[in-house]
């Protein structure tokens, strides 16, 4: 079957009877009740129950070859950071491994409908961040692996996700499997409500407080409540009155904090502030004047996440206003791990296609978020904290994972809704109120994939524990 892709559409005109002419988009208009109808039809192809499917893909790796592929190209004294982050939960060790989860789905049952995906949308990958208004906004926060891909592959990942985060934090089984449940049943009903909006209204809807109540997850006001206050003080004045200092008047440094945080040598620091030169260009225009009114203070390297430990990433310290003081990450952006399953062909600039991505998805996007090349490797720009918090479902009592679950579902429908029609979606993942077979299917599936990730993680730990691979603990 041939799928709904993300495409650009062409203007082109439309002579009248009488001899005038109008501008519209390539198609014309489209009746919604057959937009609807094309997508309840998908159904045949790809039936509900189809969902539930085995956990294991007949092409996946082992599980220490995926873990060796992946740490390929990274810096290898920090590869044993990496498995001793991956070792410490089955959750921690899912983290890091969106890769092994998209070889398990490739060939699986799809609707044949694709948006453009996080690629790695687990539980953890939803946080709160400030927009350009100074509004605390909940989104997906995560775009290192998308592509434009099957939206069934994101939802999946959040429901396992639920699950293993449930399990960490002690909440019983049929309360995991009620948040995956639910989760899945979240972005069944949003996505039907914003196939009922207008177009500028579901594409502008704002993943504030707001979105709490939609989603029925009102047992998580005072987390989010907790969260937004943390994030409002999570800012680069905060950074850098912890990890900065001053040198005289004119000059700040960062203090060093192994194996997190440390100096770069001044060939490295060079080669990052002529990145950051290029990267000036890549922000939309508003942004360009902005950016340049401040100064370059200092460059150092800090170890961040879990995927994205060994990846080379550098925060720069910059200056403007008197004593304002500005951190931007600039990260090493890798092919996602998605691209070989989904057949993907090789992209241009790797950062490009993170931030584009992200900026497609999202509904309040990075002011300063952009690309650039630094000693012929990709990486993205962005603010190191910029208002950011999230909250963690690895600590979640049940009721607030269940709640969690649904918020997270309508996050990820919204963001779904921006690059697929959410009518064709709704045709084909259906309206009804109450629990459906899809809703079943991919919980069913998401517990499955948990128990598999729970063998997996304890096959990495063993490795660990005869030696066969190092790993590093942190304090």
């Amino acid at each position: 079957m041939q799928s709904e892709r993300v495409t650009s559409r062409k203007m082109v005109t439309v002579r009248r009877g009488d001899g005038g002419a109008r501008r519209e988009l390539l198609g014309g208009w489209r009746n919604p009740g057959a937009v609807y109808d094309r997508g309840r039809a998908l159904r045949q192809v790809a039936p509900h129950a189809d969902h539930d499917h085995p956990p294991v893909g007949t092409d996946r790796p082992s599980v220490l070859d995926h873990v060796a592929a992946s740490n390929a190209g990274r810096l290898a004294h920090l590869v044993p950071l990496r498995t001793g982050r991956m070792i410490a939960s089955p959750f921690a060790f899912y983290r890091g491994t969106a890769g092994l989860m998209a070889a398990d789905l490739a060939g699986r049952p799809v609707s044949g409908l694709s948006a453009q995906i996080c690629g790695d949308a687990h539980a953890a990958n939803f946080g709160l961040y400030g927009a350009a208004d100074g509004t605390i906004v909940m989104d997906v926060n995560d775009f290192d692996e998308t592509l434009v891909g099957p939206w069934e592959w994101d939802l999946k990942r959040l429901a396992a996700s639920l699950v293993l985060a449930g399990r960490v934090g002690g909440v019983s089984e049929r309360g995991c499997r009620d948040a995956a449940e639910d989760a899945v049943r979240s972005y069944r009903l949003v996505v039907a409500h914003l196939a009922r909006r207008p177009f500028l209204e579901s594409w502008n809807a704002l993943p504030d407080e707001r979105v709490i109540s939609r989603a029925r997850a009102d047992a998580l006001l005072d987390d989010f409540a907790r969260a937004s206050a943390k994030a409002r003080r999570n800012t680069s004045a905060k950074v850098a009155a912890r990890w900065t200092r001053q040198v005289d008047h004119a000059t700040w440094r960062f203090v060093e904090n192994p194996p997190v945080l440390t100096h770069v040598d001044a060939a490295t620091a060079e080669a990052v502030a002529e990145g950051l030169v290029a990267y000036v260009d890549t922000l939309r225009e508003s942004r360009r004047n902005l950016i340049t009114r401040y100064t370059l203070s200092d460059v150092a390297f800090r170890v961040v996440g879990t995927g994205s430990v060994g990846l080379r990433c550098y925060v720069a310290l910059l200056h403007g206003n008197g004593d304002e003081a500005l951190v931007l990450q600039v990260k090493e952006s890798r092919p996602s791990s998605l691209a070989p399953h989904l057949g993907a062909p090789p992209v241009e600039h790797e950062g490009r296609r993170i931030v584009e991505g992200a900026r497609l998805a999202q509904a309040e996007t990075d002011i300063l978020l952009g690309w650039t090349t630094i000693d012929g490797r990709p990486f993205i720009v962005r603010q190191f904290r910029n208002m950011k918090g999230d909250i963690d479902p690895t600590r979640l009592r049940r009721d607030h994972l269940d709640d969690y679950g649904r918020l997270a579902g309508a996050l990820l429908a919204r963001a779904h809704a921006r690059s697929i029609d959410p009518r064709l979606l709704a045709g084909y993942c259906g309206e009804q109120e109450d629990r459906t077979t899809l809703d079943e299917a991919v919980a069913r599936f998401a517990v499955r994939y948990a128990d598999q990730t729970e063998r997996d993680h304890a096959e990495l730990v063993r490795a660990v524990r005869d030696g066969r691979l190092p790993a590093l603990a942190e304090d």
